[in-house]
């Protein structure tokens, strides 16, 4: 395996672990602010519908850059942005917003990613790598999910979107390192 798919498969890691402390107790989170079930699946359909949409538009101009590392450090950016807006979320309204943001931050990021992933796999691993993707992803995400629903119950919201914050940091600072070190001209 060549050492982009692991810098890669690394930072993704990160950030499957940062957004998936908070998956399965969302309706829980969205109800203590005012919400209901349906104020639930709205926020989610801002953020699935807004990341649908802009990453139709922006991977057809993602295909013209050159650097699409940077545009992975992108994504990742904005996510840091919707880690700290969950800290900042008063009524289901500020949810809506940060669930946007997420969908943006998806739409720079997801693409770009997709396509340095795809470039660097190698001849004849197409399908074993794409699967090591795809398995650290539901392990990644069973194991936050049950870490999350933990944190939330002994230390409240508060401390699990502070934890948030804090992988997703150390996933940009990681990412932005390790992209920009003199090995980066062999990413692109």
């Amino acid at each position: 395996m060549q050492k982009v798919l692991k810098i890669l498969l690394l930072a993704s890691g990160l950030s499957l672990l940062a957004g998936g402390l908070f998956g399965p107790i969302y309706a829980i989170f969205v109800e203590q602010i005012g919400g209901d079930i349906l104020t639930a699946g709205t926020a989610y359909a801002a953020f699935a519908i807004s990341a649908g949409v802009l990453i139709f538009v922006i991977s057809r101009w993602e295909d013209h850059i050159k650097y699409k590392e940077t545009l992975v450090i992108m994504g990742y950016a904005l996510g840091c942005f919707g880690f700290l807006g969950y800290l900042l979320i008063q009524d289901p309204l500020d949810l809506f917003a940060v669930q946007v943001i997420f969908g943006i931050a998806t739409a720079i990021g997801t693409p770009a990613y997709d396509g340095l992933y795809s470039k660097h796999l190698d001849k004849g691993k197409f399908v074993s790598e794409w699967g090591l993707w795809e398995s650290m992803n539901y392990i990644l995400v069973g194991i936050s999910a049950a870490v999350g629903g933990f944190l939330a119950k002994f230390f409240g919201f508060t401390f699990l979107f502070f934890v948030m914050l804090a992988l997703s940091l150390f996933l940009l600072i990681f990412s932005t390192l390790l992209f920009s070190g003199k090995d980066s001209k062999t990413i692109q």
